[in-house]
């Protein structure tokens, strides 16, 4: 039996791990990346987030993903009814980048994998991981699944569990627990957008509001493709009889806005439906691994958190190992735990108000108050770990006590 000696194995191959991949490659040390999925391969998250401009950035991986020609995306559009909330990255409380990408991540993970392997870092695709067993000292020894069903196992000094919805870790060493955010599900497709509207209409990420849980996500790739998917309660959801196809067709009736830009165009696959798609875990670390992305929390697709979530834990993960595998001492709870939790907490906290009213009371309140507008659009760009924002530093009540306000002002004006 083949038997490989390293210093990290990276479960998964998407943007956490190409992300770890890259930093860890570019110290010196010895690592392989195992995938297992044949790329280029259809996965959702599709909408990025400023700050992951900065880790890609850092790694070296933006020019590659520059040089494709993805969608720009400046901010995001948020409707309901006859209102409009534009948020403008450019306009936002945090420095930082103003603009990021709308990508269908079959072509995003192939581009960052692609260049990787041209660097020469070790990505075995169609591989994998069936074992994992750990010593007393953190190091592993894990059983791999090659393409033919062959079994080779490859020793390492730590492990990265980028796999994203395989959460291979959190599956093998039960890890997982019942996530804190309500329970949703989401049915969602490709279309070729053959009546996309000319000018910024017809690129601009929107998120179209039809009630309290329900909304619909539109994502327009330079391809000429566009992501489209609704989210709602699963019960919602599940009353929709039929092929997802057929759900799909009955759901598209529900959104007067976008109706007759899609009504009638063949969907590019059977849509998925993916049901109560919030996860979470006991632990972000171990002795010998770390989870990085979707393989530890994924919260809800609202507001696109998920490849930043990815890489932000990916390149914290790989900046500790090395400090590791240099002899230097972490403390992963303050270091890595207490670091990414503080973010998961912002963002946990906008995805619950979200459902609750409260946030959606203050995007949908009129006139805007344009401070609080910039200092949410800098939570939604992705910088949730700068605590001069207040919309971080006091995320647990600030949305409430704001939505509160506005909803007494409301009823004293009502009065009058």
């Amino acid at each position: 039996m083949n038997e490989i000696r390293i210093d990290v194995l990276i479960i998964g191959a998407g943007p956490s791990g190409c992300v770890s991949a890259s930093y860890l490659h570019k110290q010196g040390k010895k690592i392989k990346v195992v995938e297992k999925s044949k790329f280029p391969r259809f996965v959702i998250g599709e909408s990025l987030l400023p700050r992951c401009m900065e880790h890609f950035e850092e790694v070296g991986l933006l020019d590659a993903l520059k040089d494709f020609g993805f969608e720009k995306k400046h901010g995001a559009r948020f409707l309901r009814g006859d209102i409009v909330c534009n948020f403008d990255f450019s306009k936002k409380h945090t420095e930082g980048w103003d603009w990021t990408w709308q990508a269908p991540r079959a072509d995003f993970d192939n581009v960052l994998a692609t260049e990787l392997v041209n660097r020469g870092v070790d990505i075995a695709f169609q591989h994998e991981v069936v074992d994992v067993v750990f010593n007393a000292d953190g190091t592993s020894v894990t059983s791999i699944k090659d393409e033919n069903n062959s079994v080779y196992k490859i020793h390492a000094k730590h492990i990265i569990d980028s796999s994203g919805y395989g959460r291979v870790l959190p599956r093998l060493l039960d890890l997982d627990k019942p996530s804190t955010i309500p329970e949703h599900s989401s049915i969602f497709t490709h279309v070729k957008d053959t009546n996309r509207p000319e000018g910024e209409e017809g690129t601009i990420i929107t998120f179209d509001v039809l009630d309290l849980d329900t909304w619909f996500w539109v994502i327009p790739f330079s391809n000429g493709d566009t992501s489209i998917g609704f989210v709602g309660k699963t019960a919602f959801l599940d009353s929709f009889k039929g092929s997802t196809t057929e759900k799909m067709q009955q759901l598209l009736k529900h959104s007067k806005y976008y109706y007759k830009r899609f009504e009638g165009l063949d969907f590019k696959f059977p849509p998925v439906h993916i049901k109560n798609y919030s996860k979470s875990v006991k632990q972000l670390y171990g002795k010998g691994y770390a989870l990085t992305g979707n393989s530890a929390e994924f919260l809800d697709p609202v507001f696109s958190s998920g490849v930043t979530f990815a890489t932000e834990s990916a390149i914290l993960a790989a900046k500790l190992i090395t400090k590791e595998l240099n002899g230097e001492t972490v403390d992963w709870e303050t270091d890595y735990t207490g670091y990414i939790m503080k973010g998961v907490n912002v963002f946990s906290t906008y995805v619950k108000e979200w459902y609750t009213g409260n946030l959606q009371t203050l995007f949908f309140h009129r006139p805007e108050n344009q401070d609080v507008k910039r200092q949410i659009c800098a939570v939604l760009a992705g910088y949730v770990w700068d605590e001069t924002n207040p919309f971080v530093k006091k995320h647990d009540k600030i949305v409430k006590n704001l939505a509160y306000l506005i909803d007494m002002g409301k009823k004293e004006k009502a009065n009058q």
